[in-house]
C-alpha cells in the first residue's frame, strides 16, 4: 500500500516538475537573463574580466534546469505521499483528496511563503560571497521553524478542538502560528545583498517568478496526488486505510 502511494507521489511531482519547468522558462527566465547581465554589465564596468563557464548558459537553462526541477518534484512528491501516509485518519475526517490539497497548501506555507518573507529568493548575480552561506543557514533555520510552528499549532488544534470547537480551536492555533513566526522574524538577523542601483522592477519580477514556480509546484502535487488516490487506490478513498 505504502509502495502504490510512494509511486502515485512521485508521479504527481514529476507532472509538477514539467509544468514548473514551463512556467520557469516563460516567467523566470526573462528577469534571470536580465539579471546576469545587470551582473555582467557591472563588472565590465569595473574592469573586471568574466569568469570561465563550465557549463554554459543555454545548457543551464535548459537541460540542467529541466532535469533538475522534475527530480526535485519526484523527490518532493514522494516525501509528499509518505506525509499523506502517515496523516490519513489521524487529521481529521478528510477525504484523500481534500486531505492531500490542505497537506500541499500547508507545504506551501511553510516551505515557501514563511522563509521568503525574511530572507527572498534573489538572482544568481546577486550576493555577497561572504554571507551566501550564513543566508542560506538562516534560510533553512527559518524552515525548521516554520514547520515546528506548524506541528505545533496543529497538535494544539486537535486537543482543543473537542473542547472550544472547531472554530474556536482553528483561530487559536492560527493565532499561535504567527506569533511564533513573527517573533523568529523579528529576532533573526536581516542579510540585503542588492546592490542600492539593482532594478527594482527585476528584482520583484524574479521573486515573483519564483515563488510562482513553488505554487505551481504544491498545487499540481497537492491537486494531482489527490487524484490519483482516489481514483486508482479506492481502499484509501473509502477510508479503509
Amino acid at each position: 500500500m505504502i509502495g502504490k502511494l510512494l509511486l502515485r507521489g512521485m508521479l504527481a511531482g514529476v507532472a509538477a516538475g514539467l509544468l514548473t519547468f514551463g512556467f520557469a522558462k516563460i516567467a523566470g527566465a526573462p528577469p534571470l537573463t536580465q539579471a546576469i547581465a545587470f551582473e555582467e554589465t557591472a563588472q565590465a564596468n569595473k574592469g573586471e574580466a568574466p569568469g570561465a563557464e563550465l557549463v554554459s548558459r543555454k545548457t543551464q537553462a535548459g537541460l540542467g534546469l529541466f532535469t533538475g526541477v522534475v527530480i526535485y518534484g519526484a523527490a518532493l512528491g514522494g516525501l509528499f505521499a509518505l506525509v499523506f501516509a502517515y496523516a490519513y485518519g489521524r487529521v481529521g475526517k478528510l477525504s484523500a483528496r481534500a486531505l492531500s490539497a490542505w497537506l500541499a497548501m500547508a507545504a506551501f506555507i511553510a516551505l515557501t511563503i514563511v522563509p521568503a518573507l525574511k530572507y527572498p529568493a534573489n538572482p544568481p548575480s546577486v550576493g555577497v560571497p561572504e554571507t551566501i552561506g550564513y543566508r542560506t543557514s538562516l534560510f533553512f533555520f527559518m524552515i525548521v521553524v516554520s514547520l515546528a510552528a506548524m506541528a505545533l499549532s496543529l497538535n494544539l488544534r486537535r486537543q482543543i478542538g473537542a473542547r472550544f470547537g472547531s472554530w474556536n480551536a482553528s483561530m487559536t492555533s492560527g493565532a499561535v502560528f504567527i506569533a511564533i513566526i513573527a517573533a523568529a522574524q523579528l529576532l533573526l538577523p536581516s542579510i540585503n545583498e542588492v546592490p542600492d542601483d539593482f532594478p527594482a522592477a527585476l528584482l520583484w519580477n524574479f521573486r515573483v517568478a519564483a515563488i510562482g514556480m513553488q505554487l505551481i509546484l504544491w498545487t499540481t502535487i497537492g491537486l494531482l496526488f489527490g487524484w490519483l488516490v482516489e481514483r486508482y487506490q479506492p481502499s484509501i478513498a473509502a477510508k479503509d486505510y
